[in-house]
């Protein structure tokens, strides 16, 4: 059974989710601030995590900097916020995904298979299962990423895009595809969702975000590694 870990001081909302989501088959724990839900992380081991940002002990982003320092679980945030630069905020701290409030719970549902079934391993070939490249080294198989002999911690969604394109090497991955096989078929037009992980990517892995000599986009198409 998959394992969320809800958490929200909302208690009309807690028991919303918490019944939706039992009905689908999930496992389901509630926290209602920020010193509970990283407890229960670390004791219950969630597959997801869904966490409201605005929390009474203290902000959701400092939860998920506290997730991130031991596990890469998918954090989708479910907020009130909707400004841009509290979305980037979010993401640049080791959000999945975001969904503002108020929401459809049918969107928020279909995010959730998403975000669990990005975790999911995918079997590789032998041969793509190292990328080796004059800047960074990507092991495929044990999700790790070396870049001047450091590790370089990358959430669930920056590896789901990055394992897509470097396994299909010089090909032009469309945008529609990414987001289709990322995102699910709901998003297949959030394109800004591509910008801001694509640019998270570069940013931990090229010499040189602002010219990439990897993650190549091709404008208004796609992208594409070169290894």
């Amino acid at each position: 059974m998959t394992r969320v870990l809800v958490v929200e001081d909302d208690p009309q909302l807690v028991r919303a989710l918490v019944i939706n989501m039992q009905a689908r088959q999930y496992g389901v724990d509630a926290a209602p601030d920020g010193t509970t839900a990283l407890r229960l992380a670390a004791a219950r081991q969630p597959d997801v995590v869904v966490l409201d940002l605005g929390l009474p002990d203290m902000d959701g982003v400092d939860v998920i900097k506290a997730l991130r320092g031991w596990t890469r679980t998918p954090i989708l945030v479910l907020s009130a916020r909707t400004a841009s630069a509290e979305k980037v905020a979010a993401l640049d701290a080791g959000a999945d995904d975001y969904v503002t409030k108020p929401f459809s719970m049918d969107e928020l549902m279909a995010r959730l298979r998403a975000a669990v079934r990005r975790t999911q391993e995918t079997p590789l070939a032998p041969e793509t299962t190292l990328v080796e490249t004059a800047d960074f080294t990507i092991d495929l198989r044990a999700k790790k990423a070396v870049r001047g002999g450091r590790d370089v911690r990358l959430t669930p969604t920056e590896w789901h895009l990055l394992e897509i394109m470097v396994t299909h090497p010089g090909r032009l991955i469309t945008q529609k595809h990414l987001l289709q096989e990322v995102w699910g078929v709901t998003q297949a037009n959030k394109t800004n969702y591509l910008r801001v992980y694509m640019a998270q990517l570069r940013r931990k892995l090229e010499a040189d975000p602002s010219h990439p000599r990897y993650l190549i986009t091709e404008p208004g198409m796609g992208y594409r590694f070169e290894g």
